[in-house]
């Protein structure tokens, strides 16, 4: 009866977390290191480029930009709204007396006491403000970009300081607060099943380990002649 309350929650949730944080470990390292066999690395490159075109051709172009960029802050505003609503949600949840917050039936494996299911709730509020936080984060930044890419060229006081690659780099961390938001958000899937047992929470973190290699990662074929096209033509943006 005790491993059923609680030994297994301090062992299988734990596991599934550590599975899915050495994933992404293990990502960050080949993004640092081999970065045209993951999609990340792949995307990053090619905004890049994207930045210094529209940058070198800005009046023809600058609609193109302000369209993207303007998707872009609407993707990110989504999820934001999606995060807060639900860490409100669960918030009114934690602060309720009602049912709800009762485990469905007896059968749940795992712990049912008060203070696990506060902290399952307090865990997903934590993870969910958190993609709040990104991704409004990644909305300001997105928004510097879409101001400063259109900065004309012909200005000699603009083009001293705002180069093609500060524009790049401000994308880039738009890009990157955007990624952790929604991997944040992922991340919460396997912990909303820590409802109805620590046992789902394992087989859904499992689960997702090898679904997001294979959106994470590139064909090692496609990899290598990505790297060798990238080696034949360095661009210099600065």
């Amino acid at each position: 009866m005790e491993w059923r309350k609680c030994y297994m929650d301090v062992i299988l949730v734990p596991l599934g977390l550590i599975t899915l944080i050495g994933y992404h470990f293990w990502l960050w390292h080949k993004v640092r290191s081999d970065p045209l066999s993951t999609i990340v690395g792949t995307n990053s490159r090619a905004r890049r480029f994207w930045v210094a075109s529209i940058i070198k051709d800005n009046e023809k172009k600058n609609i193109l930009a302000v369209q993207t960029l303007r998707n872009l802050i609407m993707g990110s505003t989504l999820m934001a709204t999606t995060s807060i609503l639900l860490s409100t949600g669960l918030a009114a949840i934690l602060s309720s007396t009602y049912v709800v917050k009762k485990p469905i039936n007896d059968a749940v494996y795992g712990a049912h006491g008060e203070f696990m299911i506060a902290l399952k709730y307090v865990t997903l509020l934590t993870l969910f403000l958190f993609s709040f936080f990104c991704h409004s984060l990644s909305i300001r930044f997105i928004n510097q970009v879409n101001l400063l890419i259109n900065i004309p060229r012909d200005d000699e006081d603009s083009t001293s300081i705002v180069t093609t690659e500060y524009v790049s780099e401000l994308l880039e961390k738009g890009f990157v607060l955007n990624t952790v938001g929604n991997r944040l958000f992922y991340g919460a899937t396997p912990l909303l099943l820590w409802i109805f047992g620590p046992v789902l929470v394992f087989l859904c973190s499992v689960t997702m380990v090898p679904v997001l290699y294979n959106l994470d990662f590139v064909v090692a074929n496609n990899a290598k002649e990505k790297t060798a096209v990238v080696n034949r033509d360095r661009l210099d943006f600065v």
